[in-house]
Parts: structure tokens; sequence; C-alpha cells
């Protein structure tokens, strides 16, 4: 699809610089090898499973550049992938067992929210550097969770790039279908008043169970209402059921996808195992981010994903490469104080930006 746009993710640029050479750390034995530890839902079920292959390869992909350069502050980084089934009590269970064993420098997560949250506390009580794409309401807090950051924005920030897209298009009224997850309400909750402040008439906004299969009452309360635009928020089955119901009703709506549904492989697959090219996503368009985008002359975003490419099959679209950032971030940090050694020593407030997949609005 041709018609899509950028959306700015500006928290993914801005992690804090946490890493200093003070002696031995409270991370892995100074001089030692720099140790990550990632969790991801390799074996879940449908969506999960492809996007956290996704991300794994993005990290280790990452891991290669840098120790390529040198390592992070001259210690190389061993990288460790564990299969958290996309289950919390699984990721944190493994966090806990590696604290225990072969205390991490760094946690990074694949997602989703329900792990990030899970997490977050016992990383904090060790003191224990983290990064995730997957953001909860307080993950970027940083009174609540200092050596955390998100590599992804919150719905604040996504919400900024959809109404510029609106306004271009002429929208003058717009219907809003979101899950039930905590994401998916707060995104809901969010856009409601940006789109009013923005000059655009909320049609409806309806909530449906992310465990249903099928949403036909909701689509049908917002077509009612006639709305310029719909706006959908889902990820995985929820988005194929979304767009079967806006085609069993025949009804020709232009359709914006929040960057869930991006993220969601069924929409980026050809038939038969996916919808991509059939009359189902001929009105839709999706907030991505700008390296999602094929440019022939982007040359450090087509270097990274020749780069993943070789390392194995990229299972899902570029959105779920974020996590690529977190290594060349820490190095960049660790090379600006020099050291690496302690999560606390020093807080830059210096806004670091990855060499390579950078994320910038554009519509």
């Amino acid at each position: 699809m041709r018609r899509r746009f950028m959306a700015a993710a500006a928290a993914a640029a801005s992690a804090a610089a946490l890493l200093a050479g003070c002696g031995s750390g409270t991370g892995g034995v100074a001089g030692g090898p720099y140790r990550v530890l990632m969790t991801a839902g390799l074996s879940a079920q449908g969506t999960l499973a492809g996007n956290a292959a996704t991300s794994v390869l993005a990290v280790k992909t990452g891991v290669a550049a840098v120790n390529e350069a040198g390592g992070v502050a001259g210690r190389e980084v061993k990288l460790t992938v564990v299969d958290d089934e996309g289950n919390p009590t699984t990721a944190l269970t493994d966090i806990r067992k590696a604290i225990a064993s072969d205390r991490p420098d760094v946690v990074i997560n694949a997602g989703p929210s329900p792990v990030t949250a899970a997490t977050l506390p016992v990383l904090g009580q060790n003191e224990i550097l983290s990064f995730n794409i997957a953001p909860t309401e307080d993950s970027a807090d940083p009174k609540k969770n200092p050596l955390n950051f998100d590599l992804t924005g919150n719905p604040e920030d996504y919400i900024r790039g959809f109404i510029p897209h609106l306004k271009e298009k002429g929208y003058k009224s717009a219907g809003i279908v979101h899950g039930s997850t905590a994401s998916g309400v707060t995104f809901a909750e969010q856009m409601e008043p940006a789109l009013k402040k923005a000059g655009i008439t909320v049609a409806g906004n309806e909530e449906y169970d992310t465990a249903a299969l099928d949403m036909t009452p909701q689509l049908q309360a917002l077509k009612s209402r006639n709305p310029d635009v719909l706006i959908m928020d889902g990820y995985g089955a929820p988005v194929g059921h979304l767009l079967k119901g806006v085609e069993k009703l025949g009804w020709d709506v232009p359709i914006v996808g929040d960057n869930s549904v991006s993220a969601t492989s069924l929409v980026s697959t050809p038939p038969p195992g996916g919808v991509l090219g059939t009359a189902q996503t001929e009105n839709l368009v999706m907030q991505v981010y700008k390296s999602t985008v094929h440019e022939p002359d982007d040359k450090a975003v087509n270097d990274v994903v020749a780069a993943m490419a070789g390392l194995g099959k990229i299972e899902s679209t570029l959105i779920m490469a974020t996590n690529y950032d977190a290594l060349p971030l820490i190095a960049a940090a660790a090379a600006d104080v020099g050291g690496s050694d302690d999560p606390k020593a020093k807080r830059s407030r210096r806004r670091w930006r990855s060499p390579r997949c950078r994320r910038r609005p554009r519509s």
C-alpha cells in the first residue's frame, strides 16, 4: 500500500546514559563480558511469536555491530535469549534466575506490555538497566523507573502522528474502534480529546473484547453514524476480525490503523496466510516508523536490514526491529562517560540517537 504515513516515536531516541567507570559495578563482573539478557515470546501463539523473532533478530544484529566496533567500553557483549512464551510470570522467573546465577548488565524485552509491567519492579529493585518496546503507563517515568528506557513511543506520541494525516485528508468526523487491552483503552481515551482539539468530530468510540471473534456490532454502531474515517486499534487476530467485519458490512470507509495494526503480520502477508493486496486492505493505511518503509537512499537503515536478513528470516515488519537501538545507545553512552560498570553513576540528559534504525515524523 502506497498511501502510508509516518509518525513520531519520540521516546525511542532519548535514552539517558547511566553508565560510567567506577570500579566494580552492580551489573556483571567489571572487565568481563557485557551481559545482555533478552526475554521474548518465541513460542507464543500467533502474531506474537513472529514479532518476537524479529525483535530478537534485531538485537542480535545490534550486538554484532557493537562487538565489531569494540564492544561496550571495551567489553564484549554477550547476549542470552530466553523464551518467555509471552507470559509475564515466565519472564519474571527467567529474570530472577539470571540475577541469581549470572547477573545481567541490561535486560531487553520483546513485549507485550504485561511483560514490561511484571518485570520492571524487580529490575528496578536490583538496579538493572532495561530497554523495552512495549511501554506501560509509567515505564518511561524516571521517578518510578529511572533505569528503564522505552524504545517506542506511548499513545500520546502516536496520536500526535495521527492528527496531521487526518487534517491533510480533510476528515471532519471520525469513528474509533479499539481493543479492551490497557493500551487499547488508553489509546482511545487519549485519541478522543485530541480529535476534538483538532476540530474533528468524534462520531463514536467503540470498544471490543479482544477475545471475541466478531466485532460486527461495534462496527455497525459506528457505520450508522457515518464518520469520514475509521480509526482502528488492534493487534493480532482481532485485526483480521475487524477487517472482515468492515467487508461484511459493505462499508467503504477509509481506515487508519495504529502501530499495533502495522505490527500484525496478517496485513503485511499476501494470501493465503494474510490479507495484503485484498479488498480488506484496500482502504487501510497504517501508522509506522520511517525506517519501516523502504527508501533506496537510506543506506544506514538498509544496511541494518541486510545484516538482519543475513542472520535469519525477518518474520514481521520493521516496526518490531526497534530493539536494535538498545546496544548502539548503550555503547554510545559508555563511550561518552568512559565506562560501563555502574548504571547509576551518571545520569546524562543528553539525547542519544541511534545511527541506524532512527524514527522521525513525516506525513
